[in-house]
């Protein structure tokens, strides 16, 4: 039911959207998106507030493809990234990365999810697979949309690809709410928010057995009631009651994601130990520059920890690969892990 009304959604946005583009003022593809966005580097995730509207639509590129153009080319270019995903390496746990940007107003979590799958597929080696779901004015022809539906059928797609002991990796890195619901943005386009239980209800319809979800926004303790379980490893990067920092327009990259994807996964391969590391280095940045300390939460379910360790044991860790943040995507081009 929920695909047929997105359907009939988009159908009427189409519409309403052409109209608004015949009526569209001429803007540059780097213009600001909000005066919220041009805050302090250490600004809480949660400066967008999902309940309202964020005017992105200056933020839209010139050469990009029309709004109705990109929302009816998602399930080609959904097609396309499963298809990237090259072979699975037999013989052993592998690893499928699914990261996902929702907010396309601030480059700082596309700059993440791009981040992330570079990090993985090249430290980690074969066996390791990534796709990225991200809104962003630069990749509006390149990636497909971190969205609802988007989340849905890469979910489906891996399902389909992935073994039994095969472990799922979902990195979201967003704005996040009071009321624990993530921000979907990419201004006009109609894309709707995701809450705890939301997110919990998509995994709770697939068939993994072995998962590690990262959540990196403010409020994000409150992911992990609903998504606790055996089998599974949940990271946030706050408390439910405390935001967290570095987003803005200032930043290349949020205090969580650098602590646990720069700093503690280039030195280990192993998430539960980077954690440690990440929360004590995160503490130290809240504590000098007197910020409400955000106290990121784990939890572990039975057996993850040892397919984790299973997982370890076929890889060689490569060189630490620096981070740098996402260059602009030229039109038509395809980023590369």
């Amino acid at each position: 039911m929920r695909n047929v009304l997105t359907i009939l959604l988009a159908l009427a946005a189409g519409v309403l959207l052409n109209a608004w583009w015949s009526g569209r003022p001429a803007a540059s593809p780097h213009a600001a998106a909000t005066p919220a966005a041009a805050t302090s580097a250490i600004l809480p995730q949660d400066v967008a507030d999902p309940d309202m509207t964020v005017d992105d639509g200056e933020r839209w590129p010139d050469q990009a493809p029309t709004p109705e153009q990109v929302l009816y080319a998602q399930p080609r270019m959904m097609r396309q990234a499963l298809a990237e995903l090259g072979p699975r390496t037999p013989g052993r746990p592998n690893l499928y990365l699914l990261t996902f940007a929702g907010d396309g107003g601030e480059d700082v979590f596309r700059n993440e999810a791009e981040y992330a799958a570079r990090l993985f597929t090249r430290r980690f080696g074969p066996g390791t697979h990534s796709l990225v779901l991200e809104n962003n004015p630069a990749t509006l022809s390149t990636r497909p949309l971190a969205s609802w539906s988007n989340l849905e059928m890469a979910l489906d797609g891996l399902g389909k690809v992935m073994q039994p002991d095969d472990i799922l990796l979902l990195y979201v890195t967003s704005h996040g709410s009071e009321d624990h619901q993530l921000l979907v943005d990419m201004d006009p386009l109609p894309l709707d928010p995701i809450g705890a239980s939301d997110l919990a209800g998509i995994l709770a319809l697939h068939p993994f057995k072995w998962k590690v979800v990262v959540i990196n926004a403010c409020y994000s303790g409150g992911f992990l009631p609903p998504l606790r379980g055996p089998g599974t490893m949940v990271l946030t990067a706050a408390r439910s009651d405390r935001s967290s920092f570095g987003c803005g327009s200032d930043s290349d990259i949020t205090y969580f994601g650098k602590a646990w994807l720069v700093d503690a996964l280039n030195h280990s391969d192993n998430f539960a130990d980077a954690f440690t590391r990440a929360r004590n280095d995160i503490a130290a940045w809240e504590k000098q520059d007197n910020l409400t300390p955000s106290e990121p939460q784990i939890d572990i379910g039975s057996g993850i920890r040892d397919q984790l360790a299973r997982w370890r044991k076929g890889i060689t860790p490569g060189p630490a690969i620096p981070f740098e943040p996402a260059a602009p995507a030229a039109a038509g081009s395809r980023p590369t892990p």
